[in-house]
């Protein structure tokens, strides 16, 4: 009986040991467009079992979807530089050990069907950020004033000289 609670409590120890070398991670990345959508879900799966292979935990994560991209983006594999103008990115946010973070890095630099990938360190909250305002959508421009019913002022170029005078001197 002993022993089996000293083991017990070695494992609540290892642990506490782990969480305190754990931090939470979200890796965003940009899969080729080149791997077919039925392929998509495949590439997903296995760098879901990567994270995991590394003792990581999956916090949350999104399935990769097909997205243009801001500029060209170039990629060199077997001394061949292809571009890019469309992209799948997904990211996942994951806890992992500090040590175990750099082996996954060495792992993803090595896969070919990576153009990009953006390691960073993060809350375990929820920091999706919310769609941005964009002027197309929903922003109408206001119409302009009509200018019937105004009345129109001389300028009086005195009276603004001495203005601008009187707020240089101050």
């Amino acid at each position: 009986m002993q022993a089996s609670e000293q083991n017990s409590e070695n494992k609540i120890n290892n642990a506490n040991l782990a969480d305190t070398n754990s931090k939470i991670y979200e890796l965003g990345y940009l899969l080729v467009p080149t791997i077919k959508n039925e392929d998509v879900a495949i590439n997903y799966g296995n760098l879901k079992e990567l994270v995991t292979s590394f003792n990581g935990e999956i916090i949350t994560d999104e399935m990769p979807k097909m997205t243009n991209l801001a500029y060209p983006m170039q990629k060199v594999v077997s001394n061949v530089r292809s571009k890019f103008n469309t992209a799948y990115f997904g990211w996942i946010k994951f806890v992992m050990g500090t040590e175990q973070i750099l082996e996954l890095k060495k792992h993803l630099d090595l896969d070919s069907s990576f153009i990009r990938f953006l390691i960073l360190k993060t809350l375990r909250e929820n920091t999706i950020a919310v769609k941005r305002f964009t002027r197309g959508e929903t922003y109408r421009r206001p119409k302009a004033k009509s200018m019937e019913n105004e009345t129109v002022v001389p300028i009086n170029e005195e009276e603004i000289d001495k203005e601008i005078d009187a707020l240089i001197a101050v």
